[in-house]
């Protein structure tokens, strides 16, 4: 994710350093290169960051508790 530079108001890029593997079957594959091509994105692993990012900020905003819980 981009972090906001207070000053200019602009999202500054921040380098990406962690590498993750991970490994897929023939199935799920075809199945993200079938997803690529429909939605016409050309860089998969820029589509597959945001997908499981958005995925998983989505459950920590459902699981955070509420004041009236």
């Amino acid at each position: 994710m981009k972090k906001r530079n207070s000053s200019t108001g602009k999202f500054k890029r921040q380098p990406r350093n962690h590498p993750v593997t991970v490994l897929l079957n023939d199935s799920e594959m075809r199945t993200i290169t079938r997803y690529c091509e429909r939605y016409k994105y050309h860089n998969r692993s820029e589509m597959i960051r945001r997908t499981l990012m958005r995925a998983i900020l989505k459950k920590f905003d459902a699981d955070s508790p509420t004041l009236f819980d």
